[in-house]
């Protein structure tokens, strides 16, 4: 049997995990990568620390495994898309870590928007400028520490800079670049005058080769093992965007289909052969499979806003629960349930860490009166990461057929009922996959594909991919949650001319 290592860096942990070839998770283990705000709307890592806890993340995961490390046959990586990694011209980070939920650059977006650079930007890349992504952020060094940009080596994205600690080779990936803003969509390649629409001509030379998921980008270092534990001299693909490597480990590998990840971020997407250019949807990416595009609606408006919830208004039955061996999530799904959708009509909107909305919107709850408590706030909280998941599949489905079914993955996928809010909803059936850390999952293949575990991605899926449960939707709930759905996006509306106030 022959082992394969996945590694996922995501928006609050570092994780890897141990596979074997028939997609069975052996072992996983997971370390906080620890993300701190100096000011409101940034977000930064230490990166030496970032590089420490995938490290110890490894370490713990082939322990954990008992098996051989001498088993291991290759390794590859799946990220949070978007944000920054830069490292310097001595090999170490030139500045802090950049993750997908920094807002710093927003004032760029309203820019680009206003003066035409959007627009010339489309007819290149087929997405929108987002807040968050690599270009806007480089814009904003240039201007606010232009000795970055002067010290910096190599641009990024996450799991690129993982990839380069463990094989000392600088690589970019066509999911993640292509994601970013960095790639014209239709030579595949990186474009000089693409780069100067967003005044980043002296960033050329600092953007690494392009690679696809499953090419190898180098072998583990001796260095590198001993950090590890992992085998010097095997193989490490070049891995993919998390949203790619959840879709994979969903067995997405088809036009028919369609996915939704409902994490840190919500996730909504499926592939084509062509980009969607007509402007309707937010982002078009190159796949992991060669020959398909992602096309994809996301935002950071899902499962992390229940996660805040939780953390600041649940201490005492997260203590409780865990008094009694059990979980908080048991907690809020048995809260949740307790209560009818139409015997509620508190509003969420879930935009703590941002907005697929007016950019500077905030997080808020609508409706609350004296007979309100938690309950109805948590019902409020999974009813507008759903909704906020809804907006983005109706731009899909704008664009292409209603799906049978959709294959949901993310912490939401763990909750029963949570799952039936989605179809529901939507009213469409909703698929789970088998419960294992699918991020590492979708590294695993690509890893299995370039050390020749796999001939390709449909054999990949076919050996270890498994749909555990299908939720239907409930006709009698259409109206319902369309109902409230209008009520959602009366809220929105309202408040679009408020969030002007909140800027600062």
């Amino acid at each position: 049997m022959r082992y394969l290592v996945g590694i996922d860096n995501g928006g609050t942990f570092s994780k890897a995990a141990v596979f074997d070839e028939t997609g069975v998770q052996i072992s996983v283990a997971s370390v906080p990568s620890v993300t701190f705000a100096p000011k409101p709307g940034y977000n930064e890592r230490d990166m030496d620390e970032l590089w420490q806890a995938n490290a110890e993340a490894i370490r713990q995961a082939i322990q954990k495994s008992g098996i051989d490390a001498k088993e291991i046959a290759g390794v590859s990586f799946s990220g949070h898309g978007k944000g920054l990694y830069l490292v310097g011209q001595d090999g170490k980070p030139s500045y802090r870590g950049i993750p997908s939920t920094d807002a710093r650059a927003w004032a760029y977006i309203q820019k680009w928007n206003q003066d035409g650079t959007s627009q010339k930007v489309y007819e290149k890349t087929f997405q929108e400028i987002l807040v968050m992504q690599p270009v806007a952020l480089l814009a904003w060094l240039r201007d606010n520490e232009p000795e970055v940009i002067k010290n910096t080596k190599y641009i990024f994205a996450v799991k690129d800079y993982i990839r380069y600690k463990l094989t000392g080779e600088a690589y970019a990936e066509y999911s993640d670049f292509s994601g970013g803003n960095l790639v014209n969509l239709t030579t595949k390649e990186y474009d000089p005058e693409l780069m100067a629409l967003f005044g980043l001509e002296a960033c050329m030379d600092k953007l690494p080769p392009l690679r696809y998921a499953a090419d190898v980008c180098g072998h583990i270092t001796q260095e590198a093992s001993e950090q590890t534990g992992l085998p010097a001299g095997i193989p490490c693909a070049a891995g993919m965007f998390d949203v790619n490597a959840c879709g994979i480990a969903s067995g997405l590998s088809s036009p028919e289909e369609m996915c939704m990840i409902a994490g840190t971020w919500s996730i909504n997407e499926f592939i084509a052969e062509k980009p969607i250019t007509n402007g309707s949807v937010a982002l078009n990416s190159m796949f992991c499979i060669p020959g398909y595009f992602l096309v994809e609606e996301s935002s950071p408006t899902s499962a992390g806003n229940m996660e805040w919830f939780i953390r600041n208004l649940m201490d005492g039955e997260k203590a409780q629960a865990k008094a009694n061996g059990g979980s908080v999530y048991d907690v809020t799904n048995e809260w949740v349930a307790s209560i009818e959708p139409q015997d509620s009509n508190v509003i969420f909107l879930p935009f703590l860490n941002g907005s697929n909305e007016n950019p500077l919107a905030k997080g808020t709850f609508v409706g609350l009166t004296s007979f309100h408590n938690k309950k109805h706030m948590l019902r409020a909280v999974y009813e507008g990461i759903v909704f906020s998941h809804v907006t983005h599949v109706k731009k899909l489905l704008a664009n292409r057929e209603k799906p049978k079914s959709i294959r949901l993955s993310g912490g939401a996928a763990n909750s029963d009922v949570w799952v039936q809010i989605f179809a529901d909803a939507l009213q469409i059936p909703i698929d789970v996959t088998a419960d294992k850390e699918i991020g590492c999952l979708g590294a695993c293949i690509a890893a299995g594909i370039a050390a020749g575990v796999y001939p390709d991605y449909p054999t990949a899926i076919q050996k270890t991919v498994q749909i555990t449960k299908t939720i239907s939707p409930r006709p009698e709930y259409k109206e319902i949650y369309e109902e409230k759905y209008k009520t959602y996006r009366a809220v929105i509306d309202g408040l679009n001319d408020a969030w002007e106030r909140f800027k600062n």
